[in-house]
């Protein structure tokens, strides 16, 4: 089936043109290596109406993503970034752009294509400046091995105990039941507590009383989202602190495991080299209402000393287009666009991870706003935390009295949380003097 993705009212015209200088050309830094799509299709559509702006797509060689942000600081300070850099949401892109390093975008033409929520993540706390273009949003998942499911005679996991079963049954017939590895750790936090954790934080309500205050990361919640990972551990094989992302994706993608805790940007990667399902994060018990990381992931803004500023807005401009939108959506499945135009979406794997819009309530990752911005750095505590407890080096309780008492130390309202409970909207000064 087709899945329309509801992405403008109406689109940004656009008239094929040529650029009215000399031969210019653009450079794009990007964590994401996806060289190959931009240079053979996203890349060609935009000099279909720009034929005299070259661009160029520089990503890590090494497809390292995360030596990037040390390599880009490095282009900061010898002024070498690229003319377009593509944004992380929320704290780390509005970081640079109160550095200076990145331009305003805030009435550049094309920006009513994007809805509110859509821009909040590259958007001042007061929402005033816009300082990057939304492009997509990635979600969180379960992919699973259809040919092992349907050998074990197993159905796709709706509750836990569904869950559980699966992997005990792919255990005990040799599959890895688990492809997943702590040695990266950040897998073990997106994949895995960003992943089941909004099911019992209640997605955006547990998100939003974790930001007012309202809710501590030592209660229930957190508790149980720790709980389940330090179950995981008895069914992701033998030395899987040692094992790599990579190593987690190559196993699955051999046929050798049966469930990948996943994110949309992996659709790719298993493209051709294995039947594949999805299926959302897993309900306590049947009829509970369900939640999934709909994650604002991608934005790209204008470096602020940029050698080609008008050519890097047109091109910029250009990715406010439906065009663009479905090149994006189509030709990288898994990143979706944040734009508002129509268009079918085409990978069906992406399809069926739409389609829990329709049925579940969405978040992003609680880390991302706000709680990120002093020290200890929260998404860095839930790494570490999330492979301690999978690990078995700490308890699911002390894991999350670390988180706790590591957010109290630096941010208000969670400083305060321990003498009361305020109803009063989020102060977004956060940090502790």
């Amino acid at each position: 089936m087709k899945h329309a993705v509801k992405l403008s009212l109406a689109a940004l015209g656009l008239a094929v043109t040529s650029f009215a200088h000399a031969q210019t050309t653009l450079v794009i830094d990007s964590w994401r290596s996806d060289d190959k799509v931009w240079n053979e299709k996203i890349i060609p559509a935009f000099n279909k109406h720009y034929p005299t702006i070259k661009v160029e797509y520089r990503s890590p060689d090494d497809m390292d993503a995360s030596k990037w942000n040390g390599d880009m600081e490095q282009r900061f300070e010898q002024g070498a970034a690229g003319d377009l850099i593509a944004c992380r949401p929320f704290d780390g892109s509005q970081a640079l752009f109160q550095r200076g390093l990145l331009k305003e975008v805030t009435e550049m033409e094309g920006m009513e294509n994007f809805p509110s929520f859509a821009l909040a993540p590259w958007q001042t706390d007061s929402g005033a400046q816009t300082f990057c273009l939304p492009m997509a949003s990635v979600i969180h998942g379960f992919f699973y091995n259809k040919d092992i499911f349907k050998e074990l005679g197993l159905n796709v996991p709706a509750t836990n105990a569904d869950f559980y079963w699966s992997l005990e049954k792919a255990k005990r017939a040799g599959y890895l039941p688990l492809a997943m590895g702590t040695k990266d750790k950040w897998e073990a936090a997106t994949m895995g507590f960003q992943n089941i954790g909004p099911t019992y934080w209640k997605g955006e309500d547990g998100r939003d009383a974790l930001l007012t205050g309202k809710e501590r990361m030592d209660s229930k919640p957190y508790r149980q989202t720790l709980s389940e990972l330090a179950k995981w551990a008895k069914y992701m094989g033998e030395d899987f602190d040692q094992r790599s992302y990579a190593d987690s994706s190559a196993a699955f993608a051999s046929g050798k495991a049966a469930i990948y805790p996943a994110g949309s940007w992996d659709i790719m990667t298993f493209a051709g080299k294995i039947d594949m399902g999805v299926f959302p994060p897993p309900v306590e018990k049947k009829g509970d209402a369900c939640y999934f990381s709909d994650h604002t992931d991608l934005g790209m803004g204008i470096y602020s000393k940029s050698k080609n500023p008008e050519a890097a807005e047109l091109f910029l401009k250009w990715m406010t287009t439906a065009e663009f939108a479905e090149l994006l959506t189509n030709e990288i499945s898994g990143f979706f666009s944040l734009s508002n135009h129509f268009f079918d979406v085409k990978d069906p794997i992406a399809q069926e991870m739409l389609s829990w819009r329709d049925k579940c309530d969405s978040t992003i990752r609680n880390s991302a706003q706000v709680l990120s911005r002093g020290e200890p750095n929260l998404e860095l505590e839930i790494w570490e935390t999330s492979v301690g407890v999978m690990a078995g080096q700490m308890s699911p309780a002390q894991a999350a009295n670390q988180l706790q008492k590591g957010l109290e130390s630096w941010y208000l309202p969670q400083r305060n949380s321990t003498k009361s409970v305020s109803n009063a909207a989020c102060n977004c000064s956060p940090v502790v003097q």
